[in-house]
């Protein structure tokens, strides 16, 4: 993270598959400012309870505590005005309105560090990242590890079937696939199989990341 000085407002995106280490590299980042003495407040959407209901959580268990909203709109009602960091995790789980909320933050002299799936279970653009990587002062793409091949990985490979855009899980519903070993959509019946006892979907509900 690049520290900023005065009251000039940031945007910073951390972007990539499920278990590339978004959540990790989002609180290695507030830690820093916390460090540097900066006011810091860290949010996360209240459909994600995988790990814990009130801090954010990598996979490989770094935690930080949170405040949980329901939407991006709340986040611009429990910012503190004297808050200088903002970090925001699972931005896939907020939708197009955290756009406008990133920008009047920013715009309001804040740093904000935005974490979150830039695609889809069919690999498409993931909204809001798209637009907030256009936005964004300081973007960075984490990549995975391939469970079938090895090599690095870009894609997120549902398990599941299911058609819901959003299917809230982790490993056992998800695993990393590089671009040769996708496979978008359903997934074969081997995996079904496996993973159909413990799916956790929501037939209305939008996907997951870290």
């Amino acid at each position: 993270m690049d520290v900023v000085t005065g009251h000039v407002g940031w945007i910073e995106v951390v972007c990539g598959p499920m278990f590339s280490g978004k959540s990790e590299e989002l609180i290695r980042r507030l830690r820093r400012a916390m460090i540097a003495r900066r006011r810091v407040q860290v949010f996360k959407p209240s459909i994600d309870v995988r790990y814990s209901n009130d801090e954010i959580v990598s996979h490989a268990d770094t935690r930080m505590k949170s405040e949980v909203v329901d939407d991006a709109g709340q986040i611009l009602t429990l910012t503190d005005p004297r808050t200088q960091v903002i970090g925001i995790d699972e931005a896939n789980f907020l939708g197009p309105g955290l756009v406008e909320v990133a920008q009047t933050l920013a715009d309001g002299g804040k740093q904000v560090i935005v974490a979150g799936l830039d695609t889809d279970y069919m690999g498409r653009p993931f909204a809001p990242l798209p637009d907030l990587l256009c936005l964004a002062e300081s973007i960075t793409k984490t990549l995975a590890i391939c469970m079938r091949c090895g090599n690095p990985a870009k894609h997120t490979q549902r398990l599941v079937e299911s058609d819901a855009l959003i299917v809230v899980g982790a490993s056992g519903l998800y695993e990393a696939r590089c671009r040769r070993c996708f496979e978008p959509g359903i997934p074969a019946q081997e995996y079904l199989e496996f993973a159909r006892p413990r799916i956790q979907a929501r037939p209305d509900a939008p996907e997951t990341g870290e």
